[in-house]
Formats: C-alpha cells, structure tokens, sequence
C-alpha cells in the first residue's frame, strides 16, 4: 500500500476521469472499462474497489445523459395519445399523470405544435379536428369505431322526434350516416354538426344561439343554457370525453360541462356514444353520475365484459 493512498488513488481517478472525458468530446464514447488495465494497478485489491466506485458513478452519469431524451419521446406519444383519445388535454392534468413539472408539458406541447400535430392553446392543447369546421373523417380518430357507433345510433332515431346534440367527431359521424328518408328536428350548439345536419334534406335544424366557444366550436354560455331549460326533447344524443362508473360522464371544459348538462336535464333520454377506450377514464369536471344516463353506446358487441358494470347498473347497451 503506497504511503499517501489517497492521494494516489485521487491522481489515479482525475487521470482515468479526464482521459474518458476527452474520449466522449472527440466522439469516442470508451466504456471505462477498457481503460481500467491502463490507469490502475492490476494487482491491487484497494484500487479495484475504488474503480468499481467510480465506474458506478460513470453508469449513472450515462443514464442522465440518455434517460431524458427517451422519456421525452414517451411523453410526447402519450400526450398526443390523450389529444386525440380526448380532443382536448390540459397542462395540469398532463402534469400530474406524468408527473413531471408543468413547465415541461408546456415544451412539449410546443414541439408537438411546432411538428403539427396538435394545437397548443393557453392550459393545454387541442385535436387538429378543431382547426376545421368539415373535418374529413379519413382524419378522424377512432374512425371506423365512431362510424360503428353511429350507425348502432340511428336505430335509436324516429321520424318526428326532437333530438339534442352536444360536437364532438362521433356526433359529426352520426350526422353523415343519417337515413335521407328520416324527418325529425335537430337541435345543437355545435358548428359543426350543424353544418352537417344541414346537408340533410328531411331533417329540420335549430342552431342554439349564444356565445360561440372558438377552441370547441360550440356556442356556450348562459343565454345557450337557458334556451336549452325551454325545450323538452325526445333524446339527448351526448358525446363522451370520459366515462367510469365511479365517476360517470366527466369533462374538462367547464363551459361545455353546464350545457351538456342543460341537455340532459330537458331530454326524456340521454343516450352516451363513446368509443370502448374511453371507458374507465375520468376528467376533472362531471356531467353526471352514471345513473343520469340511459343507454351507452360503443362499438363493441354489447355482451363485451368491459361493459358488464354499465349493464348490472341498469343501463341498456347497445
């Protein structure tokens, strides 16, 4: 054992320390390892245990260095996951879900903004489907399961009735595979479906007037609110952005929240369209519990165990 070993083992550490240092900015990443047999003595136990120490060190400073980026690439796919699962997501709930600060949700919403692919907006972010007023349904999310619920939904409609309709991409599929020989009344606040029930030639359409929401394209307020508490529909045809059994139909828009539940409160029936993976999923504002709806509607066969709990709560499911 040398006099001063800890001195010498510190010379021989800076030296093995500098010497990979230099390596990783020329671009040759050596694993220490490789250099073990030139800086340290080979037959001395003391020396080994303190390279070993140090090579632990180095592991863990080649975690740091790669970890971030690949949790990067994790959270910008679950975000814009949630984007187009949700058609909106706020920084807050992102932040807690992942829990990771909200500033770096706020980074990652801009990139994902900046690639495209979603729309950023003050606490969160939106689906692309709300730059467009005809978004075409080869860009829907989910599409051929929305198109399946839609269809299942139809059967639920008769000539005459008068029907309440919230947005929502599901909604705007149902709108497009509406019978041409159906004659019933249509009535929203959505932009969008209402465009599309216009191109209806035997349905009748009232545009609920108020303040138009510009993120959700859907006029909401307390004019909306109170028109809606006038009228006594046959169903209330209610888009789902979350649903468990727990919680029951919830949201994050606390806007959209009170008029879906104006809707619910004027209609004999509230039918719940929602695609299979949505269910089990919450939102920080509820509609209603999940004895305020009637029928859940997705596009799996009704005898699907995922919706044994829905069924044993006394709700049709088709």
């Amino acid at each position: 054992m040398p006099k001063d070993p800890a001195s010498t083992i510190l010379q021989y550490t800076f030296r093995l320390y500098f010497h990979q240092n230099a390596l990783y900015l020329g671009g040759i990443n050596k694993n220490p390892l490789h250099l073990y047999r030139a800086y340290y003595p080979k037959d001395n136990a003391y020396y080994t245990l303190f390279f070993y120490i140090f090579y632990g060190f180095w592991l863990f400073c080649q975690i740091i260095q790669y970890h971030p980026a690949m949790l990067k690439r994790e959270r910008q796919a679950y975000i814009l996951h949630q984007v187009n699962l949700h058609n909106k997501v706020l920084s807050s709930s992102l932040s807690e879900e992942m829990n990771v600060s909200e500033d770096t949700i706020r980074r990652d919403l801009q990139d994902l903004a900046e690639e495209g692919k979603i729309i950023k907006v003050h606490g969160g972010a939106l689906s692309n489907s709300f730059n467009y007023v005809n978004y075409p349904s080869t860009k829907v999310y989910s599409h051929e399961q929305k198109r399946s619920i839609a269809h299942k939904v139809v059967n639920l409609i008769k000539d005459g009735m008068f029907i309440l309709t919230t947005g929502g991409t599901t909604i705007i599929e149902l709108a497009r595979v509406l019978p041409p020989q159906l004659k019933a009344t249509f009535i929203s606040g959505s932009i969008p479906a209402v465009l599309e029930y216009l191109h209806h030639p035997g349905i009748d359409v009232i545009l609920i007037g108020d303040r138009v929401s510009k993120n959700s394209k859907i006029t909401v307020g307390g004019d909306a609110i109170a028109r809606i508490k006038q009228l006594r529909a046959d169903l209330c045809l209610l888009g789902v952005n979350s649903i468990n059994m727990q919680n029951g139909i919830t949201d994050n828009d606390w806007d959209i929240v009170q008029i879906k539940k104006a809707m619910i409160e004027s209609a004999e029936k509230t039918v719940c369209m929602t695609i299979s993976e949505k269910i089990n999923s919450v939102q920080p504002i509820q509609v209603c519990p999940i004895t305020g709806i009637n029928t859940l509607v997705t596009e799996l066969p009704p005898d699907d165990p995922l919706l044994d709990p829905f069924r044993e709560a006394g709700i049709e499911i088709l």
